[in-house]
């Protein structure tokens, strides 16, 4: 129907703003609330799901690679949890209130507050949904208006229960609605007052009510709703449909049918006064059509005049159907955005529009719905960006039954943008991006790639179709190799004479450093592993090396006394930029901040640095030796590793000392921080790798498998894998999630002293004291 389709047009432009602004907001207060303003026994259900979801993180918090989902899912479970609960106990105060003084004079249903608090108990909540329909009046009509007023309403109903118990059903268990029909009360109806009424009482439920108002010869649509914790409603007419309008052109499509009947007879030599009376109120609305042609055929304004035409019952059905269909649309749409918001459920109207508008759908009508869908999108990117791929993915075959393939096509275009933003992957100006996405495809987008092969398939297009089967068959294959090994040995790469002592991988992923007790720096080029260039510029022996974020700068730390001192050099050019001079004792390491801005070198002292300027910043004094350090994300913590079996925590803008933690029986040789600033990884010469929690400094798992000394430790970009190497010549790989020893790479025949992670998670990267660096390919 298009009134339909341009009421729900109309809908999608007022209403997709709201809902992406109501995301997020949700996302910011989501971020920003101080969990002591909840209730005791709300913070006790925080306390422990927050404890358990902790856990989860400190040994990874993700589920292995799939989807990359499970540290937003395991943050909007708990959120959700925590609002039901919230809910739950204001439910239990409005109810403990009298009745009485919850029944206003506003309040327009039949059912009291709690019938409708305790209505229903399932583990998703369902939207409720309400009808106020309209109180029409109709002339030469021979109905009273009462009676149209009821008929309307049972109409109305039974088409709106028909459609919501076929997709949205109390029982569906993905997208559930509760439909209390015949609940409102229309004697008691007052517009704006009765809505705040029932949010006052209602605001714990998600409700929708579709309201119809008689305005002249308009009806006035409005929706009103609110979603679980909502701390205003949205109330506003969408749409003034033309009732009458509706009505008479029902009215006139009659007569038409009849002039053909009547021209039928005529032809037959029947009498044309026995026609017309067999006709009645048709033959006397064509007489009017009629007049109405010739005027507006002679130029006349026929809209200036009063043209009444007579209804009957096959009029008011019309009108009816209309109805419906306008109320399906938006429940529809509705309870699509309700469910996506609440439960990351897609939406499943486009789905249902072919089936639900009889006439050619408006492409551009549809375009603003397809609009309104990914304003939510990317609303939702903030805090659930692995979904919009598939969500827009599944738009895209949601219209790939048009017969114009563009609105198909731009959604197929921004799920594949998206997908390869998710991969770090930039805008690709090529004619098939599927030959990048098949580089960038791992094991966890089967499913993905799966519903892609289904898209090609409904839109017939053969190419895509062996293209997409043409990277399944690649990740078949990853699974074969991943079932075998988690990574294998790509490159050896020769040209030290002396022990490897630090690696780093450029930003890009295209460039090895190494540094070796040989005195030199070598550049090396990490896809072929050919040499690019060797720094030797009176380095002294290297003990470490470290590359900025934006990869202009390269700082090279001496362990080379009494040359120990720190340089820093532009990567891309060679040219010494800076030599920092202070330490007393040989430079064991150095390191720089995730934000580029400070460089921290220690010996037995940490100093830090202006990378920039080279200014010294402050000094964080150690009694020992110091190995090596890390620094978070955000730059408010430095974890140092000390010989003597300790690991000291600082803020390294202040070098105030944070904490210490203690645990290791042997020197602490390498400390790690997860991306996500909350669990610290420490490898020691007991042999061990420890787990700490940076917030309470508590020790909360240990790896032991190596038979030697843990030279370095590292984590995989996306914090699921945590790589460590040793004095037992060997480099482990550890999932996070599960704790286990997922693979053990050989093939280094001397003590395996530093380790690194390409930014894609692609390639491992290791040095040894064989005087080799191997380049190992992740599968």
């Amino acid at each position: 129907m298009e009134q339909g389709l341009r009421l729900l047009l109309q809908l999608v432009l007022e209403f997709a703003p709201v809902i992406a602004s109501l995301v997020q907001k949700s996302n910011e207060v989501r971020q920003e609330t101080n969990k002591d303003e909840y209730p005791r026994h709300i913070q006790e259900i925080i306390h422990t799901v927050s404890g358990a979801s902790q856990k989860l993180s400190l040994l990874g918090g993700f589920e292995e690679e799939k989807n990359q989902r499970k540290e937003q899912q395991e943050l909007a479970v708990f959120y959700r949890q925590t609002q039901l609960q919230i809910a739950t106990q204001e439910q239990e105060t409005a109810l403990k209130l009298p009745e009485v003084e919850k029944i206003f004079d506003s309040w327009p249903l039949r059912l009291y507050p709690s019938q409708i608090l305790n209505s229903v108990t399932t583990e998703r909540k369902p939207l409720k949904i309400f009808l106020a329909p309209p109180k029409v009046k109709f002339d030469n009509f021979d109905t009273r208006p009462e009676e149209i007023y009821t008929n309307i309403e049972l109409i109305l109903a039974e088409g709106l229960r028909d459609f919501l118990g076929k997709h949205y059903s109390l029982q569906n268990l993905v997208r559930p609605t509760e439909f209390l029909a015949g609940a409102w009360e229309s004697k008691r109806f007052h517009s704006e007052s009765s809505i705040k009424a029932l949010f006052g009482i209602l605001k714990t439920e998600p409700v929708l009510i579709l309201e119809s108002e008689a305005d002249g010869d308009y009806l006035n649509f409005r929706i009103g709703y609110w979603g679980i914790e909502q701390e205003h409603y949205y109330y506003k007419t969408i749409s003034r449909i033309p009732y009458r309008e509706i009505i008479q052109q029902s009215a006139k499509n009659r007569a038409l049918e009849w002039r053909k009947i009547r021209d039928e007879l005529i032809a037959l030599g029947e009498n044309l006064e026995e026609i017309n009376y067999l006709g009645r109120e048709n033959a006397i609305n064509l007489a009017l059509l009629e007049k109405e042609e010739k005027w507006k055929a002679k130029g006349i304004d026929v809209s200036k005049l009063s043209l009444q035409y007579q209804v009957n019952r096959q009029d008011f059905e019309q009108l009816c159907q209309v109805l419906i269909t306008c109320h399906c649309l938006v429940a529809g749409w509705v309870a699509d955005v309700y469910h996506l918001v609440h439960h990351d459920v897609p939406p499943f109207l486009p789905d249902l529009l072919p089936s639900l508008i009889n006439s050619p759908v408006d492409l551009q009508s549809l375009q603003a719905i397809a609009e309104g869908y990914q304003q939510i999108y990317q609303a939702l990117e903030t805090e659930r960006r692995d979904w919009i791929p598939e969500l827009a993915l599944q738009l895209a075959h949601s219209f790939s039954h048009l017969s114009d393939r563009s609105l198909a096509r731009q959604q197929l275009e921004y799920s594949i943008k998206t997908w390869l933003q998710l991969r770090q992957i930039g805008a690709v100006q090529v004619n098939n991006p599927l030959q990048i996405m098949r580089s960038a495809a791992r094991i966890e987008d089967t499913e993905y790639f799966q519903k892609l092969r289904e898209y090609f398939a409904a839109i017939g297009d053969i190419q895509g179709i062996t293209q997409v089967e043409e990277i399944l068959y690649a990740i078949a294959n990853l699974k074969i190799k991943r079932q075998e090994n988690y990574a294998y040995l790509s490159h050896t790469l020769s040209g030290h004479i002396g022990k490897i002592t630090s690696l780093a991988i450029s930003p890009d992923g295209q460039i090895i450093v190494s540094g070796s007790a040989d005195k030199t720096i070598k550049l090396w080029d990490l896809n072929t592993g050919k040499s690019i260039r060797t720094l030797n510029e009176n380095v002294g022996e290297v003990s470490s090396v470290a590359i900025s974020p934006d990869g202009n700068f390269l700082a090279i730390g001496s362990c080379q006394h009494p040359k120990s001192n720190v340089k820093v050099w532009h990567l891309a050019t060679g040219k010494l930029l800076h030599t920092l001079l202070g330490h007393q004792k040989p430079v064991n390491f150095v390191t720089i901040s995730p934000d580029g801005l400070i460089l921290a070198s220690g010996s037995n002292k940490i100093k830090i640095w202006n990378l920039h300027k080279g200014d010294r910043i402050c000094t964080l004094w150690h009694a020992s030796s110091v190995h090596a350090a890390a620094i978070s994300a955000d730059g408010s913590i430095l974890a140092s590793a000390s010989s003597d079996s300790k690991i000291r925590l600082w803020n390294p803008r202040t070098g105030e000392p944070l904490r210490t933690l203690s645990g290791h029986t042997g020197e602490v040789h390498s400390v790690a921080i997860h991306p996500n600033g909350k669990v610290l990884f420490s490898g020691s010469a007991d042999n061990t790798i420890k787990i700490w929690d940076l917030d309470s400094g508590k020790m909360l798992h240990t790896f032991a498998g190596h038979s030697d000394e843990v030279k370095s430790v590292t984590i995989s970009p996306d914090g699921q894998t945590l790589f460590s190497s040793s004095a037992d010549n060997a480099i482990k790989i550890w999932c996070l999630q599960s704790g286990e020893l997922l693979q053990t790479l050989t093939g280094h025949s001397g003590t395996v002293n530093a380790i690194a992670v390409s930014p894609d998670g692609k390639f491992i990267v290791s040095g040894s004291s064989d005087q080799t660096i191997k380049i190992w390919q992740v599968v």
